[in-house]
């Protein structure tokens, strides 16, 4: 099919793509703590991830991510689900979420905040971004072969997150 076929308008609800990506080594996950000075979740733990350039597939801008992020190279990432932010009347984020199994390999400073390896059993004692006390257990149970997850994200009257897995 050509691109003019494609039927893109500016008149549908658009999304930005993105990577969120998990690293676990035995009972710890890899996160990142937001630096203070960070827009957005400043001080806070999330996944590792970014948005998807033009041109990426989602796995290459996930490896792309996890290598600027931490300087690891060689994971072996698993797509074990998909998200949609419904954050605009107009257009929402996409994220392609990633897990991986450390394999090695020393781990370099990001300019995102500060990376730390942290006890999965105790995740609750630590300042996550709002989603991941919903979205991790999700993702950690997830063995291979599974089929991917795919969740919707959205916000109440109260501007409260909502989150939806799909059936």
């Amino acid at each position: 099919m050509p691109k003019s076929e494609q039927g893109v308008t500016l008149d549908h609800y658009m999304l930005i793509p993105g990577t969120l990506i998990f690293i676990t080594r035995g009972d710890e996950i890899l996160l990142i703590k937001g630096a203070p000075d960070k827009r957005v979740w400043a001080n806070r733990y999330n996944g590792l991830g970014g948005h998807i350039e033009r041109g990426e597939d989602a796995l290459s801008a996930a490896r792309r991510e996890l290598r600027e992020e931490t300087g690891l190279t060689g994971v072996d990432l698993r797509l074990v689900g998909s998200i949609i932010i419904d954050a605009h009347e107009r257009a929402g984020i996409t994220l392609f979420v990633f897990r991986g199994e450390y394999a090695g390999g020393e781990l370099v400073a990001s300019r995102e905040g500060q990376l730390e390896w942290l006890p999965v059993a105790a995740l609750s004692d630590y300042p996550l971004v709002e989603d991941l006390a919903t979205l991790l257990p999700r993702v950690l149970q997830m063995q291979a072969g599974d089929a991917p997850f795919c969740a919707c994200y959205f916000y109440d009257e109260q501007e409260r997150l909502q989150i939806r897995f799909g059936e």
